[in-house]
């Protein structure tokens, strides 16, 4: 199995990155920021997305340190959207 076909890791590179951006994707969903359908496709997106291996290495490095997604996420308009919102 190739790196797109391992749904948990996009999970995971999802939220990692919603931490990054200081947002808490499962307190976007408990608020009604977020559905789960949302959550769902932004996975997907990441999934999708060419840059994934990118938000690997971007996660790693400096991981306690909140910032922004990388140019080329596939979901940083969402996470800025939602980090407004909080």
């Amino acid at each position: 199995m190739g790196i797109q076909g391992n749904i948990d890791l996009y999970f995971w590179i999802a939220r990692g990155m919603g931490r990054r951006m200081g947002v808490n994707l499962t307190e976007a969903m408990h608020d009604g920021l977020l559905s789960q359908a949302d959550f769902a496709q932004m996975i997907n997106h990441c999934r999708l997305c060419a840059g994934s291996e990118g938000c690997l290495a971007y996660l790693s490095e400096h991981s306690e340190e909140r910032g922004s997604a990388p140019d080329w996420c596939a979901n940083g308009n969402v996470l800025r959207e939602i980090g407004e919102m909080v």
